[in-house]
């Protein structure tokens, strides 16, 4: 059996009809935590969304998006969050990128909602100490932190693993066809949540629900020592 990991399937849907009828398939199906993408709404609201959630009646996170990392949600900061704030009156957690306004990421962490705080970068991943540095400014602002690049080569996705192995409470991933892998073995490192694709796919090298079930299941490996003296 797979560890703690959650397998988390994010809804990209512009329609309430459409979000809640994959909500209830993949809830059907044993999903542990949904992603409402909220940026793929059409022209959504505060209460509009906050009542989505309620209705979908089990764990979501609460993405909206920004565009400069890969979002499309076309309002104002000032509305983008807004809605963040009254989402965390029902989701499990929201995610917010690092990026964000300062002020604004505050506005949400002090509603109480635990919070993921997030970065991506769709063209290339840094270098492990730039990586480490970012997940640490997450952690000291959220409960738990993300970090999701595009590897250039093999040794960017074992660099992706290091900071798996070194950090808790973080969610590390590799993008891409190449890097699809680190979304399975992130379960061999305890990671809190890990994304498979539904009919949506979100984000580069997601892997379809069923098997990415089927596949941390399986005792592939055992880490435990993999990193035990540092990368």
């Amino acid at each position: 059996m797979y560890a703690d990991t959650k397998i988390a399937i994010p809804i990209f849907k512009k329609k309430k009809e459409d979000i809640l009828r994959l909500a209830s398939d993949y809830i059907d199906k044993g999903v542990d935590i949904l992603e409402l993408r909220i940026d793929a709404m059409n022209n959504p609201k505060p209460n509009e969304v906050k009542s989505i959630i309620e209705n979908i009646g089990f764990p979501t996170i609460a993405t909206n998006r920004i565009k400069t990392e890969g979002g499309h949600f076309n309002g104002s900061e000032d509305e983008r969050i807004a809605i963040l704030e009254k989402c965390g009156e029902v989701c499990e957690y929201v995610d917010v990128e690092l990026a964000t306004n300062r002020k604004l990421i505050d506005s949400i962490v002090e509603t109480g909602v635990k919070t993921i705080i997030s970065y991506h970068d769709f063209n290339k991943t840094p270098n492990i100490d730039d990586m480490l540095d970012i997940v640490k400014k997450e952690m000291k602002i959220g409960d738990i932190a993300k970090i999701a690049v595009m590897p250039q080569s093999l040794e960017d996705t074992i660099n992706i693993l290091a900071i798996l192995s070194r950090c808790k409470n973080t969610i590390a991933i590799s993008m891409g066809d190449m890097g699809s892998y680190t979304r399975v073995i992130a379960s061999k490192f305890n990671a809190p949540i890990t994304f498979a694709a539904s009919d949506d796919v979100t984000a580069p090298g997601q892997i379809d629900f069923e098997t990415m079930k089927q596949v941390m299941n399986l005792d592939l490996m055992n880490t435990e020592d993999l990193f035990a003296d540092g990368y």
